[in-house]
């Protein structure tokens, strides 16, 4: 079949097999162009078929040289449909990583689940023996209770007042202003229970218990604070209180690990155009002004950049950069600069309709939305007929 990019919404419904596999490519490539790293060896990455995930799981592999188990949740291609970009992504990777003489399976499952975490534990005995770095990277909107079978759902609200803003829609360029009500408290409690970090000690719990986590284990997940002008919707709304949770659960764990020199760690990232980012309000706009003045300043990353950053110089060095006061790692560094946000507030305060494509890199942020289901990379023939089962070589 020939595949077109079809919008629905912040989703894309359909995702091109040969796209995606140049995505992965491409990140495999830049990794090769670096130095090596002297980092893990057994990685488990949770969350491990788009964004942070898989540059996660690219890096520990064709950085680090470590073999690798992931966790994901994705939709299969059949002959009439493709398949989710992720469910392409980790094909490609496993191609990629096999081929390359390292060790690379994946559960395609709900990681939430006791099942999932007790299929992957069973494997990690089976083959690795023991792990020495846990990703955990998930993004869902929704989590079942693997003990009383709840269903939480996540909400992106503030948590006090309304907040207006302004905001707008990426695909036909119109620039309004959106007021979010706040959420009630019921609604703060169920983004904890799918965003903070309940199921990553679950996991690392399950680890422990298991025995197989090695001397010197280390686990981090993600987190993002952003500026003063998306504070009132992230930080301080409900997704912010998750991520308190989050950081919270890092402390525990830490604790939790020093008998085996063990160390849990939350790491700040980037804003990047993902399928979560661009769901929330305010926050697309942000990302295009963004990437105008951090491109024009030779400043901008996109995940690979990141994540090979994180590993080089925070995780896996002898002189690693200090942590924030919250015991934090923080790659955001380069988007927080003063001079990166005095710029994007300067333009923020201007942005409109009219003006939209001038001042912010909207393009930029179109073609890496495209990207994220494998459309708008060069290369690509997007008139050749493909199958939309991409085989695993």
């Amino acid at each position: 079949m020939i595949v077109k990019p079809k919008i629905r919404g912040f989703i894309c419904t359909t995702a091109h097999p040969t796209g995606c596999e140049k995505n992965v490519q491409n990140q495999i490539n830049y990794v090769k162009k670096n130095s090596k790293i002297e980092g893990p060896k057994k990685v488990l990455v949770i969350g491990s078929s788009q964004g942070f995930g898989l540059s996660s799981r690219i890096v520990s592999t064709f950085g680090a040289g470590a073999d690798t188990i992931g966790v994901y949740f994705e939709k299969p291609a059949t002959e009439t449909k493709t398949g989710s970009a992720g469910w392409y992504n980790n094909i490609a990777f496993e191609n990629e990583a096999k081929q390359a003489g390292y060790y690379a399976k994946s559960f395609n499952g709900d990681a939430f689940s006791d099942e999932i975490k007790n299929e992957t534990i069973d494997l990690i005995k089976k083959d690795f023996g023991k792990i020495d770095l846990v990703v955990y990277s998930l993004a869902a909107p929704k989590r079942v209770d693997p003990k009383t079978g709840e269903v939480y759902s996540s909400v992106i609200k503030p948590t006090t007042d309304a907040y207006t803003n302004k905001t707008v829609n990426t695909q036909k360029g119109i620039v309004s202003e959106i007021t979010v009500d706040p959420a009630i408290e019921e609604e703060v409690e169920q983004t904890i229970k799918v965003m903070g970090g309940e199921d990553w000690k679950l996991w690392i719990d399950a680890l422990e218990n298991a025995g197989v986590l090695a001397e010197g284990f280390t686990t981090v997940a993600y987190n993002y604070i952003g500026p003063e002008v998306t504070h009132a919707i992230y930080k301080n709304g409900t997704i912010g209180r998750a991520k308190e949770h989050l950081d919270q659960t890092a402390y525990q764990l830490s604790e939790q690990l020093k008998k085996i020199d063990g160390r849990a760690i939350v790491s700040v990232n980037k804003a990047l155009v993902t399928q979560s980012s661009s769901a929330i309000p305010v926050v697309p706009l942000y990302i295009s002004i963004l990437y105008k003045v951090m491109k024009e300043k030779g400043l901008h990353e996109g995940c690979i950049e990141q994540m090979y950053r994180l590993y080089d110089e925070h995780l896996y060095t002898s002189s690693p950069k200090p942590l924030d006061e919250n015991g934090r790692i923080r790659i955001d560094d380069w988007e927080m600069k003063k001079e990166v946000q005095d710029a994007v507030a300067s333009l923020w305060k201007d942005i409109n309709t009219e003006n939209l494509e001038q001042l912010t890199d909207i393009e930029g942020y179109r073609k890496e939305f495209l990207q994220i289901f494998g459309f708008e990379f060069d290369g690509v023939d997007y008139e050749a007929d493909v199958d939309p089962i991409l085989p695993e070589k």
